[in-house]
């Protein structure tokens, strides 16, 4: 049995999956719904073992999608919580979301 660490998602990132999302599926159909299994996977990994990605930030990590230009930055609270403080695509600049650590 492995210990699988709770995520949660700040607000502001759960809008930016959302608006990645709907924007993908406005693209071509399904599209949308294969960024959402990326996701998916991606946070399946993090819960597994989210100490496999590196540290970008002080102490925030980044994590990866699959196919998709985009990442899950997150940290590792003291009570092994999760916490994904957003979901950003590569080309973005990153001080809008280093503003939230």
């Amino acid at each position: 049995m492995s210990l699988e660490y709770p995520i949660i998602f700040l607000q502001a990132a759960r809008a930016e999956l959302i608006d990645a999302q709907d924007w993908y599926e406005g693209e071509v159909t399904g599209l949308g719904s294969r960024f959402r299994h990326a996701l998916d996977a991606l946070v399946q990994r993090m819960s597994q073992n989210p100490r496999q990605f590196p540290v970008v930030f002080k102490n925030v990590r980044r994590g990866l999608l699959r196919r998709f230009p985009y990442s899950l930055f997150f940290v590792i609270e003291e009570d092994g919580v999760v916490l994904v403080i957003a979901c950003f695509h590569a080309s973005r600049d990153p001080a809008h979301w280093q503003k939230r650590v």
